[in-house]
């Protein structure tokens, strides 16, 4: 059997937390069918780059590493390198961020503007939607997993956005149906389990994601017990990766890229500003999600409710597509509607005043992220361990832009193209790579 794919979100949390992905029965991981090609293709980095373990703690902000004890990632940390901090793309939430991590393009590039959003040919996209999840069309650019397989190697996902879809034909040798119940632990074994494979069948990436740091943020803000516990949790998680990996030899000898999609600011729930308060929205198509909404309405009335919008609230920005800041990158895609509604840090934002059907209003989330990627609120973070990065040191912020590059240089393999830039990143990487 192989695993489908597919990720999921609670109708309830769309257009907050991609870290609520919505549960899925969980079957055995098992080799799935390799790109028809890679058989014959002599693989490029057979002459001994080490394996790399992709991870992502999603929502682990930039500076909850000095705010909570979290021994193992600080061990991490300490034996490898750390980034000041991980700068996101625009807009900084879970979806486009993962797939940016992995393609080295911006969203108005591989087209995953939003976590909710729709296409003039495909429809809508949510994270509820399984067909959408899995449907390639959606999925511009070549993922770094992609990238392996077409070069002769294997690639292997414990979840990540886009793993689950065939893109340009090809799939990881080993992939998962996104399972929110499936236990941290077992994922940490699934990975472990990839790497004691024979050479031949060995993953040169993994890849494994928690989600719990975001989702307990998203309900109960930054600073809560909820969310310290999340925090604390997850380290146990890494400590068993580490573990895992002394036990077998391979700590020092297996990179490790730790990594977050964004940060998290804190929202009261007094902070939310609601369109229907201030126009009409009967016939617009609406997409996308706090902090940032998506409106496509029908061409004759742009400008009116452009207008309507434009100091409604002091917290309420509303734009043109072709308005927004030249830094965010997000012009260009046709999945990019003609107004983009942003609030500032520590608001939130709804469109209707409640969904059709609701008993009662919609409890606000005590966190959110998708601001603006300058505000350090958003700044995700970066550790790294292993034979290909720099041991003992600390780097500035890096835009995670660049991380696709990283990791084909890792991996020894050619990068397809892509916005990122190898020497951005270089302050990672060891000087004289340590033996594998």
């Amino acid at each position: 059997m192989r695993r489908s794919a597919g990720f999921f979100l609670l109708a309830l949390l769309l257009t907050l937390a991609p870290a609520a992905w919505a549960p899925h029965a969980a079957s055995a991981v098992t080799e799935g069918a390799a790109h028809p090609e890679s058989s014959t293709v002599e693989p490029v980095a057979a002459a001994g780059a080490p394996p790399l373990v992709l991870v992502s703690i999603d929502g682990f902000r930039w500076d909850y590493l000095e705010r909570h004890p979290a021994p193992n990632l600080r061990r991490l940390a300490a034996d490898g390198v750390e980034a000041r901090a991980l700068v996101p793309v625009f807009p900084s939430k879970t979806f486009p961020n993962h797939y940016t991590i992995v393609t080295g393009l911006h969203p108005d590039r591989h087209g995953i503007v939003d976590n909710t959003m729709a296409d003039p040919e495909l429809g809508r996209f949510s994270l509820g939607n399984r067909g959408a999840i899995a449907d390639g069309r959606w999925w511009g650019g070549e993922p770094i997993w992609v990238s392996v397989e077409r070069q002769g190697l294997r690639a292997a996902t414990c979840f990540w956005p886009g793993s689950e879809a065939e893109i340009g034909g090809i799939r990881p040798t080993y992939w998962m149906e996104y399972d929110g119940r499936l236990a941290g632990e077992e994922r940490v074994r699934i990975v472990l389990d990839w790497l004691d494979l024979p050479a031949e069948r060995r993953p040169a990436l993994s890849t494994l994601y928690w989600s719990d740091v975001d989702s307990a943020a998203h309900d109960t803000g930054t600073a809560s017990p909820e969310t310290a516990a999340a925090i604390e949790r997850v380290d146990r998680w890494m400590g068993l990766l580490l573990a895992g990996l002394e036990e077998r030899g391979l700590y020092g000898r297996v990179n490790l890229l730790v990594v977050s999609d964004h940060g998290m600011a804190d929202t009261p729930a007094e902070k939310m500003v609601v369109l229907e308060d201030f126009v009409e929205l009967d016939g617009v198509e609406i997409t996308g999600g706090t902090p940032v909404v998506f409106l496509r309405p029908p061409a004759a009335r742009v400008e009116e409710i452009r207008r309507a919008l434009s100091g409604a609230h002091p917290a309420l920005r509303v734009m043109r597509r072709e308005e927004t800041p030249r830094r965010w990158r997000f012009r260009d895609h046709p999945r990019i509607p003609p107004l983009i509604v942003a609030v500032d840090e520590g608001w939130n934002l709804r469109a209707e005043r409640t969904d059709a059907g609701d008993a009662a209003p919609r409890r606000p989330p005590l966190g959110m992220h998708g601001y603006d990627p300058r505000l350090p609120s958003m700044h995700g973070f970066l550790v790294a361990h292993g034979p290909g990065f720099a041991a003992k040191a600390r780097v500035g912020r890096i835009s995670n832009l660049h991380l696709y590059e990283l990791m084909c240089h890792l991996l020894g393999i050619e990068p397809a193209e892509n916005e990122g830039r190898l020497r951005a990143v270089r302050g990672l990487l060891a000087r004289t790579p340590r033996p594998g």
